[in-house]
């Protein structure tokens, strides 16, 4: 038995390894994204199964709420594995911006996900209670809590990992449910915990406490997914950020105008610049392409910069 353990230890911290090691080139996105992928659909099947197996035998509503819970985490992993795969299409004709927008789409999907698992446990949970109909969980049901805690806990850093270096949102909403899935677990184990020493109401209350923080999380991925489909600017230190860069720029007197709107998990920048009224069209075109080129390459979220030359002194 210990053998086995050292076993799944070694094979979670290589994995870990994996993820966290150095920078991932464009072409290991999909490659990434389909091994993080593989190994939530497997461990959330495994942890389903043995949780609501385990919530039944044990007489459990909140193990057996968590383990619906982590079902649900297997269709939202197919489903960001789905999105992060269309989304790194290449640009085509009938999307000349490109793909990313898709992303968000099914951040927006993940998230009525976990928003309908929350109504779910939360409904049971306010059952049980109205119908008083409780029952003292068996000890078992502990141990089934406390190492779903270990195991999800482990996914969710594993897996936001790889979102930040893939810079997937769909990715990102999938680890938030992982996290989500371990808080469930914290409060199944204080619910059976407290039903197993004589108060079995606790166990009900658990199953809502944990509907609400499921709720909560599906708001903010929505809010979030929405908010990268429609046109929302920058934040201000990045706004700030391409302003250091334009005005360090030789032959930039100002900035005229600078707009930011964000695209999915990246950025596109308008701006105009003022330089000296003498200057040849060829020379103020040199600067405006120096602009282009320094924003995109010092701040990676920049897809594309659009440059636009002002004489200056002229309204």
């Amino acid at each position: 038995m210990l053998l086995s353990i050292e076993k799944i230890l070694y094979m979670l911290i290589n994995e870990f390894r994996g993820v966290w090691g150095g920078k991932v080139d464009s072409k290991e996105i999909i490659k990434m994204a389909n091994r993080v992928s593989l190994v939530s659909i497997i461990g959330n099947i495994i942890l389903s199964i043995a949780k609501v197996f385990i919530g039944f035998v044990g007489r459990s509503n909140a193990i057996i709420a968590d383990g619906i819970h982590s079902l649900s985490d297997v269709f939202s992993t197919i489903i960001a594995l789905v999105g992060i795969r269309l989304a790194n299409k290449k640009e085509d004709e009938s999307h000349p911006y490109g793909h990313e927008r898709i992303e968000p789409v099914m951040g927006k999907i993940l998230a009525n996900i976990l928003l309908i698992t929350a109504i779910f446990m939360g409904y049971n949970g306010i059952k049980s209670i109205i119908k008083e109909s409780y029952e003292i969980p068996s000890t078992i049901t502990i141990y089934a809590a406390a190492f779903s805690i270990f195991l999800k806990e482990w996914m969710y850093r594993y897996t936001v990992k790889a979102a930040k270096k893939i810079e997937s949102s769909a990715l990102m909403a999938d680890a938030w449910h992982h996290r989500t899935d371990a808080l469930s677990s914290i409060g199944s184990l204080l619910g059976v915990t407290g039903a197993i020493l004589g108060y079995p109401i606790l166990d009900s209350l658990a199953a809502i406490v944990i509907s609400v923080l499921v709720a909560k999380v599906a708001v903010d991925i929505y809010l979030q997914s929405v908010k990268e489909l429609i046109d929302s600017a920058a934040d201000e230190d990045t706004i700030e950020d391409i302003k250091k860069i334009i005005l360090a720029t030789e032959g930039v007197i100002q900035i005229d105008e600078l707009k930011t709107r964000i695209h999915a998990n990246k950025l596109y920048v308008d701006v105009e610049i003022a330089v000296n009224r003498d200057l040849s069209l060829s020379t103020a075109h040199d600067i405006a392409e120096d602009v282009h080129e320094k924003i995109e390459k010092y701040i990676k979220r920049v897809k594309h910069c659009m440059v636009h030359v002002n004489p200056f002194g002229e309204e």
